[in-house]
């Protein structure tokens, strides 16, 4: 790693760039940061850490000549004042995952890819790994269990990222995951999603596209091979390197909860759903790449509970039990949603989507949602019309949403009370809570 020296970063408050802050503190650097607005978990953490700037707001006076680098994060806009005051003393300016690169460039860097299941492969990924006493950095979008920040900068011999195809900057209209140079990388499967960035499927496509062209003869690539749009993929786009496929392990799910049977011997398991197993397909195929034998890593996942908010048990009271996941695109909602249906195949199941994102709000996009909630009883779809006020989106109406999911029992609702009184009336066994945001402050405890 480069020697140490004083950093400022610009939008501080962002979950990742709030956890680079304190892993660069934590790993010798002088830290500074500034940011418009902080929000909750940041906000405290940063203060804890005496990271927090003292002022809310944009102060060009912060940018020194002394400083080594500033690291500009993705919510500042181009026009920032800090950014522009850099840019005019001549100093070094880096998305974080070029700052990433920079501080990991000697190490083994594999990096988790791919539309659905990154934070989960990673996640599991790293437990297995910690479980195991290996050495390793990492850089994953959610917090974990066991792990105080998001990041980790410790000159270890290997870098594991999870890496996302949105732009890294707003200097760099480029996807992040190009900028990481991993030598191993994994592709979880491709599924049209971010349409304000990439207003086609083919726009999306040719993202992964660059990725696998700037492989090197040498990396190696692991890849799901249940997935049909990524062989196709892979078949068009690697020469002759080293492809390693991945599938599900083989596996049963019963009310205990699900085993996994591997090399003659079972191993339970906390996660559940085809997709979660093919995850963990793919972490152990990675785990094996780090040196650690498939049997050892499943021993270690046993006590596994998953990433924040996915497929998080928020709780089970008077029999019934309330899930909380973050799927927002089409193939995560319908993913999840089938996973519930396969835990608990007798059981009445609501399940409520909140459509949050730009993609999820967007009549150009709505289609894609088609059928994504049947393996549920009860259908609800809320979206607050604030927020497309916000995101500066026409409106939408609910047969309109109705409609784009091609479901007539879905229920349509536009107002927190609203969906309040369907959850409640819903007589559900298991709800599932689906969503990027908050669900305009739900009170979930207030549901049983």
């Amino acid at each position: 790693m480069e020697e140490k020296g004083k950093i400022h970063l610009i939008a501080i408050g962002g979950a990742v760039m709030h956890n680079l802050a304190l892993a660069l503190q934590e790993a010798g650097y002088q830290v500074t940061g500034s940011d418009d607005e902080i929000f909750e978990p940041s906000l405290n953490r940063l203060a804890m850490a005496g990271l927090l700037p003292e002022h809310m707001g944009w102060f060009p006076e912060r940018i020194t000549a002394d400083l080594d680098r500033v690291i500009l994060g993705m919510h500042a806009r181009s026009d920032n004042p800090e950014l522009l005051e850099a840019t005019r003393i001549g100093l070094p300016v880096m998305s974080f995952p070029e700052f990433i690169y920079s501080v990991s460039a000697e190490a083994v860097r594999m990096a988790i890819c791919g539309s659905h299941g990154k934070t989960t492969i990673t996640s599991m990924l790293m437990h297995g790994l910690r479980a195991a006493a290996s050495h390793f950095d990492y850089l994953v979008g959610a917090q974990l269990e066991g792990f105080q920040t998001m990041v980790r900068l410790s000159q270890a011999p290997l870098m594991i990222i999870e890496g996302d195809e949105y732009h890294a900057s707003p200097l760099l209209p480029e996807p992040k995951f190009l900028f990481y140079k991993a030598q191993i990388l994994l592709i979880s499967g491709i599924a049209w999603d971010h349409f304000n960035v990439f207003p086609t499927f083919d726009d999306y496509l040719m993202t992964f596209r660059k990725l696998l062209r700037q492989m090197q003869p040498a990396d190696k690539l692991v890849a799901n091979a249940e997935d049909e749009v990524l062989v196709r993929l892979v078949q068009e786009e690697v020469a002759p390197r080293q492809v390693i496929w991945y599938t599900p392990f083989r596996y049963h799910t019963d009310v205990s909860g699900t085993t996994i049977e591997y090399d003659g011997t079972s191993y339970p398991i906390s996660v559940f759903g085809k997709h979660n197993i093919s995850n963990l397909s793919g972490a152990a195929t990675l785990a094996g790449l780090a040196g650690i034998d498939t049997s050892s890593f499943l021993g270690h996942l046993s006590d596994f509970t998953g990433a924040a908010r996915r497929m998080e048990k928020a709780y089970e009271r008077k029999g019934k039990t309330v899930f909380r996941d973050f799927a927002h695109a089409p193939s995560k909602v319908k993913a999840t949603t089938s996973a519930i249906r396969e835990m608990y195949p007798t059981q009445r199941i609501t399940a409520c989507l909140e459509l949050h994102t730009f993609s999820s709000l967007n009549k150009g996009f709505l289609p894609q949602y088609a059928h994504a909630l049947d393996a549920a009883d009860i259908r609800v779809v809320f979206y607050d019309p604030h927020t497309l006020e916000m995101k500066k989106l026409p409106p939408v109406s609910k047969e309109e949403v109705q409609d784009f999911f091609q479901d007539p029992g879905l229920l349509v609702c536009n107002d927190l009370q609203e969906m309040t009184r369907h959850l409640q009336a819903s007589s559900f066994d298991i709800l599932l809570l689906m969503s990027s945001g908050h669900f305009a402050g739900l009170n979930i405890d207030g549901l049983v």
